[in-house]
């Protein structure tokens, strides 16, 4: 997307390189599609913004979906008020729709939330934009004890978690860990050895959460 609201300067610069090869809505519905033919029990979530879902229509939108095997869709700016109508067409697909949280996301909202989330939320653990700042567990922990109290799916934390440690340290109170700009880091660092940054990467990440 061309105008990302809640991505920092990382995410930001992914964007521009996969537009730059002319990646769009089609080409990721693709690629779920593909990976379908050899993993029919990974979930897979897509996560992104409304632009692209409104220009290719909402029904056919999730229709898609649906047809290549996309478990559950995130959002961003499709606050929980205004979603009810959306959140009905994906469960009626058997997708889930999942909302975020945030720190200063108020009773209301996660109340509604938990009315609507199917899957898991995603809790923001940061104020500001991804790759942001340093990470709070024992806030983390608050929040998720509050927000527990009206949201029954699981609770993933992302923003903030950087490396093993803090994947551990937030898995002490999460129910997932969500990793975004640690991890294109080092897919942009490692240029056309991508596949096995990733995976030694990650490896280490997984180790750290076993432990």
């Amino acid at each position: 997307f061309s105008d990302p609201m809640a991505d920092g300067p990382v995410i930001q610069r992914s964007s521009e390189r996969a537009l730059a090869k002319g990646v769009g809505m089609k080409s990721v519905l693709s690629w779920v599609a593909a990976f379908r033919q050899k993993n029919t029990t990974t979930p897979v979530v897509l996560m992104g913004y409304a632009n692209p879902i409104e220009a290719m229509g909402t029904q056919r939108f999730t229709d898609e979906c649906k047809r290549v095997g996309v478990d559950g869709v995130l959002v961003v700016d499709y606050p929980p008020e205004e979603a009810e109508t959306w959140s009905a067409q994906l469960a009626a697909a058997g997708i889930a729709p999942i909302f975020l949280l945030s720190p200063t996301t108020p009773t209301a909202r996660i109340a509604h939330v938990g009315k609507l989330a199917r899957g898991y939320v995603y809790y923001v653990s940061l104020r500001g934009v991804t790759g942001a700042g340093h990470l709070d567990t024992n806030e983390v922990a608050e929040k998720l004890s509050a927000i527990r109290q009206h949201v029954k799916v699981p609770v993933g934390v992302g923003f903030g978690i950087r490396d093993g440690a803090t994947a551990r340290a937030v898995a002490q109170h999460a129910d997932a860990v969500v990793i975004g700009s640690a991890l294109v880091s080092h897919l942009e660092a490692a240029g056309s050895g991508y596949g096995a940054a990733a995976q030694t990467w990650l490896g280490g990440i997984r180790s750290a959460l076993d432990a």
